[in-house]
């Protein structure tokens, strides 16, 4: 099965946050999914990660 990758660009507009936040929550919040390193320069997070993350997120609220 592919994966689909997100720039960080995209995860900034899939949460309607700025650019470097993603960045951020990788390093302050263990819950967040960790960035992929697809080749020198190029690092993406998994879409099946985030979904995990927003599903857990949302379960935690519920």
């Amino acid at each position: 099965m592919a994966h689909t990758y997100l720039s960080d660009m995209q995860v900034s507009a899939r949460y309607g946050v700025h650019r470097s936040t993603p960045w951020r929550w990788a390093k302050t919040d263990p819950s967040f999914p960790e960035p992929v390193i697809l080749t020198p320069g190029c690092t993406r997070w998994k879409l099946a990660d985030l979904q995990a993350w927003e599903a857990a997120k949302h379960d935690s609220a519920a």
